[in-house]
């Protein structure tokens, strides 16, 4: 079975930061997802069942908390792994994020090695 990564941000240089940061897994079989605001983000969770989730927190529409706070509370999707991305790095925001049911917070500027790391921990057998 394929593993699918999705990124969400609304903004589209991030988006490809990500993308060029993660790559590699393509050639691991790992499909790439895409959403560039929250509400895309759920509808496309609810149908493809990522394994894993870069989600960033400020968005329009719906920002990152709220959608994680469906996928793992209101649609009980343990199993999607979510990493909440944002500027704000204050130990307050870090915890809200946690308690929405975000699996791991990382601010940014991120480091794409740590980044690299956990994705292929998540995503390789």
């Amino acid at each position: 079975m394929n593993k699918k990564l999705l990124i969400v941000d609304d903004e589209a240089h991030i988006r490809m930061l990500i993308e060029q940061t993660l790559e590699d897994l393509e050639d691991e079989g790992v499909e790439m997802l895409f959403a560039e605001n929250g509400e895309q983000a759920l509808e496309i969770i609810q149908k493809e069942r990522p394994n894993l989730v870069f989600l960033d927190v400020m968005m329009p529409k719906m920002n990152g908390m709220e959608v994680c706070e469906r996928v793992k509370k209101k649609l009980g999707l343990s199993e999607v792994y979510i990493i909440l991305l944002t500027a704000k790095g204050q130990e307050v925001d870090r915890q809200k994020g946690l308690d929405m049911g975000a699996d791991r917070y990382m601010t940014k500027p991120f480091d794409p090695d740590e980044m690299l790391t956990i994705a292929t921990g998540i995503l390789t057998p």
